[in-house]
């Protein structure tokens, strides 16, 4: 809950209006909550000693080089990285978001960051085939774009970068509509571009449904059961 409280006021924080109103309050729960992080991980680095492998001073050098202690400093470090870059918006700016990082650490205590890496290893090797083929398909279909539209649109079609734009704002089927072909053999390869899209975005998806659905059945398998089912066993 106060991970959650922490992001909200993260959140909140960035709408001038409300800095407005209240100046000095976000400023307070921001310390407020920072001292609180900031105890937690002094005793996490205390208590990570009871491990073996962490034991000493050199153990918990090392602790602090694991990622969710990464995880646990991230959710401290804009707080007084905010001192050095006061006086630079952008920055300042940039470290306002970076509070909302915090909500990785509830990984720590949820079951679904496992299942999550589960289907994902799980699926690597689809997965990595069906972000190819989408890239493929950008590359021709700018490169088709490129070739008819170059001449009647060399601001959005002059060159093959350029149309790339295009091609994955329509890939995804974004579609902003601030950039059309004119030519026909355009219109022929965008509406070709547009329904593969739809392929291309759908692969991934169900390959990942899979894998999550394959990762929490074996969540509530008994060990057995996983060793029995498991094909290399």
């Amino acid at each position: 809950m106060l991970i959650l409280f922490a992001s909200l006021v993260a959140v909140l924080e960035t709408e001038p209006t409300l800095r407005r109103l209240a100046p000095k309050t976000f400023s307070i729960l921001e310390m407020g909550l920072v001292t609180i992080f900031v105890l937690e991980y002094g005793l996490r680095l205390y208590a990570a000693g009871e491990n073996p492998r962490y034991r000493g001073i050199v153990g918990r050098i090392r602790y602090v080089f694991t990622f969710w202690a990464l995880v646990d400093l991230i959710a401290i470090l804009p707080f007084f990285l905010g001192f050095l870059s006061f006086n630079n918006a952008f920055l300042l700016r940039l470290l306002r978001i970076l509070r909302m990082l915090r909500l990785a650490r509830l990984g720590r205590f949820s079951s679904a960051w496992s299942a999550l890496a589960d289907a994902l290893s799980s699926r690597i090797h689809e997965l990595l085939l069906s972000v190819g083929v989408a890239a493929l398909l950008l590359l021709f279909s700018s490169a088709c774009l490129y070739v008819v539209e170059a001449a009647g649109q060399p601001e959005a079609f002059g060159s093959v970068p350029r149309a790339l734009w295009w091609s994955i704002a329509t890939l995804t089927t974004v579609g902003y509509g601030d950039v059309t072909p004119v030519t026909t053999l355009g219109k022929l390869f965008a509406g070709l571009t547009a329904v593969a899209g739809i392929g291309i975005i759908a692969m991934p998806t169900g390959i990942l449904a899979a894998a999550f659905s394959d990762a929490f059945q074996n969540k509530h398998k008994t060990p057995g059961e996983r060793e029995w089912n498991d094909p290399t066993t």
